[in-house]
């Protein structure tokens, strides 16, 4: 459904500092800042980018929006979660657990990263936990 997601920085090189230490504890590849001043991830065949806002304006966080990203298993969630919060995130919404889904139980994490964007980490819970 998604080819791409992105998001802006008022910081390119803070960000880089805290998306790559997220993204390494999923076993995603890390970015360097690229021609265009920005930060791109990929990961099966989808981009997370990271860009200042063309208009020249300051980047905001989406009223409402959260963008979440799968995780393998619960314990990449979790240090999913530990490497943001040692790199610049803050923990937001209830810690970071298992929780009853329309889906089933997943293991979920929230964070903002440091432009105040809403993220969620999110693994399904195997039936044997």
């Amino acid at each position: 459904m998604f080819t791409h997601i992105m998001v802006g920085s008022n910081d390119i090189a803070r960000s880089q500092k805290f998306y790559n230490a997220t993204f390494q504890a999923l076993d995603i590849p890390p970015s360097e800042i690229n021609a265009s001043g920005r930060l791109s991830y990929s990961h099966h065949g989808a981009r997370f980018l990271v860009t200042k806002p063309l208009d020249g304006k300051p980047a905001t966080p989406a009223n409402g929006g959260t963008i979440s990203i799968a995780a393998p298993s619960p314990a990449h969630a979790a240090a999913w979660h530990k490497a943001g919060l040692e790199n610049g995130g803050t923990a937001i919404e209830n810690p970071p657990g298992i929780r009853q889904t329309p889906v089933g139980p997943m293991y979920l994490a929230y964070l903002r990263d440091p432009d105040g964007n809403k993220l969620c980490v999110a693994s399904k819970v195997p039936e044997n936990v």
